[in-house]
Order: C-alpha cells, then sequence, then structure tokens
C-alpha cells in the first residue's frame, strides 16, 4: 500500500516519519515544501498538490488546522476530488468538526472514496514514538484495511460510525482545557496556603485529580515555558469547535463557556504562540505568585523533539 500525506507540522510531520519508518512507500505534501525535507531524505516522494498526491497513493492522511484546510484540500482547484478517488482510502487526523465533515465527505464517498476519521490524543512525543491514542470512526472493513497504516502512528480506539472519532476528540479536548484551566487555580491556591508547588503535584499525582495533564504538563509551568508545543491558537480553534458541537447537541456549557474565556484572555495577554499552560500563568500573574520550581523541567521532546525515541511497529 502506497501512503500519501498531506501536513507536515509538529504533529503530522513526526506521524510521516513513522509511516515511512514502518516501511510504506510515502508520498507528502505540505502548503511549505521545506516542511517535508526530513521526510524526503528519508526516502519520501513529493507531491505538488492533493490531486498529485491521490493519483499516486492508495491511502491518503490528512493533518492540518481545522475545517477550512479540509474543505481546500478536498474540494479546492487541485484538491482530492480532481484525482483518482475511486477506492481510496482518506484517514484524517484532524481535530475537525463531526457535523462540517460529515456533509464535507459526501462527495469522497459518491466518488468510491473510503473515509476515516482518526484524530489524536496524547501529545508530541507520543507522535514522535509513534503510539498516540487515535480516535477511529468508519466502516469496520475500511479501518481494517487501512490498520497498518494506523498502527504505524499510533493505537486504534474504534468509537462507530464516521464522525465520531471527531466527536471524541472534541470531548476530550473539551476536559484537557478545563483540567488546563482548573490546575492553575489549585497550584496558586495551594502555594499561598503554604504547600509548594513540587510537593503539591506528587501528592495530586495517583489520587482522584490525577490525569493527563497533571503528569505531563504541569512540569512546563514548572519550567516556566507552558509547553508551547501545543500554542493558544490550537485551544481557542479547539473550544470554538467543542462550543459548535454542544450548541448543536443542545448541551448546557457553563463550564466550557468559562474556560473558554480563560483562553482567549490568556492569548490576549501573551499572544497566540504561547504555550497552552499560560493559561495557568494568568493566575500566577495576578495572585503574584511564580510557581517556578528549581531543577530540569524542560522535557527532551520539548528542546530537541528527534530525542524522543521512536517506535517502529514489529
Amino acid at each position: 500500500m502506497k501512503v500519501g500525506f498531506i501536513g507536515l507540522g509538529t504533529m503530522g510531520g513526526n506521524a510521516a516519519k513513522n509511516v515511512i519508518r514502518a516501511g510504506f512507500d510515502t508520498v507528502v505534501h505540505d502548503l511549505r515544501r521545506e516542511a517535508a525535507a526530513d521526510h524526503l531524505a528519508m526516502g519520501a516522494g513529493w507531491a505538488d498538490s492533493p490531486k498529485d498526491l491521490i493519483d499516486q497513493a492508495d491511502c491518503v492522511v490528512s493533518m492540518v488546522f481545522g475545517p477550512a484546510n479540509l474543505q481546500d484540500i478536498l474540494q479546492g482547484a487541485n484538491g482530492l476530488l480532481q484525482g483518482a478517488c475511486t477506492g481510496k482510502i482518506w484517514i484524517d487526523l484532524t481535530t475537525s468538526s463531526p457535523k462540517f465533515m460529515r456533509a464535507l465527505i459526501s462527495d469522497f464517498v459518491s466518488q468510491g472514496g473510503k473515509p476515516i476519521d482518526a484524530p489524536v490524543t496524547g501529545s508530541v512525543d507520543a507522535a514522535i514514538r509513534g503510539d498516540m491514542p487515535m480516535f477511529v470512526g468508519g466502516e469496520d472493513t475500511h479501518i481494517e484495511e487501512a490498520r497498518p497504516v494506523i498502527e504505524a502512528m499510533g493505537e486504534i480506539r474504534k468509537v462507530g460510525r464516521y464522525g465520531n472519532g471527531y466527536v471524541a476528540k472534541l470531548v476530550n479536548n473539551q476536559l484537557w482545557k478545563i483540567h488546563a484551566a482548573a490546575i492553575g487555580e489549585a497550584m496558586v491556591c495551594a502555594k499561598k496556603a503554604g504547600i509548594e508547588p513540587d510537593v503539591w503535584w506528587e501528592v495530586m499525582k495517583g489520587g482522584a485529580a490525577d490525569s493527563f495533564v497533571m503528569q505531563h504538563d504541569v512540569p512546563s509551568i514548572f519550567a516556566g515555558h507552558y509547553d508551547p508545543s501545543f500554542p493558544l491558537k490550537l485551544c481557542l480553534k479547539d473550544l470554538k469547535l467543542i462550543k459548535e458541537l454542544m450548541d448543536e447537541t443542545g448541551t448546557r456549557s457553563e463550564l466550557t463557556d468559562a474556560c473558554h474565556k480563560r483562553f482567549q484572555e490568556a492569548e490576549n495577554r501573551y499572544g497566540h504562540e504561547a504555550g497552552e499552560m499560560s493559561v495557568c500563568r494568568l493566575i500566577e500573574d495576578a495572585a503574584g505568585v511564580a510557581l517556578r520550581v528549581d531543577g530540569n523541567w524542560l522535557a527532551p521532546w520539548e528542546v530537541e523533539p528527534e530525542t524522543a525515541e521512536p517506535r517502529v511497529p514489529g
């Protein structure tokens, strides 16, 4: 199976490298050709457009910013629909709108395409290692056909029909963002009440308040860089999509709305490229408290991503 990969950013670029390492003949495309330098050096080919890519590939994988980018990939002047779609698989890893994508994908299906949505979670280090949890939606026959490609990038977690992967990813990110925002308040309160941040962190882990965010992201607050691998602009894009989904389903969203407001405040103050945990910096600054802890809290992947050893599927 020949694989075409569209979108070579921080997450997608590393996922594409694992596809190449797994032995798939691979062709890549990005808006910036320089983003493909490592992939071309690893033996991948280059496609000038999504059309060029799907004409060469049996399976297309995409990971881009959001819905508008996916619409352009599919329906643009040199989009996938202009190429040979019949029998081709399209696996999309993007965090996107399930309603939008279910409508958008109909033209691809009518041309004989096989769509799968497989948004990912974890973080950059998981993308590098190739063990990202992936929320996979689509027909079982399509997923089984694509399984070797998906498993080169991560772990399959089936969620039902096409579009459910986007749903799972959005509610996953809803909880992630709410917890990230709450951590800042809890840490500052504990610090002002007499518990040092590193002591607080150690006693929280393994208890009812523990989470991936607690384990993985709190050290970025200690370091003072707030995890720039996932910037605030992506947090706000996700929160907008989450709010749309909640409105569509008639779900109360007071906590999500408050979280969105807090992240918007952080972007207004620190800029859209500031790290996701800058939402906690707001609480530090308001309280006049710094949550710095002595020591080397810079995770190796945050400084040199290539130092996180990739996993090559057996």
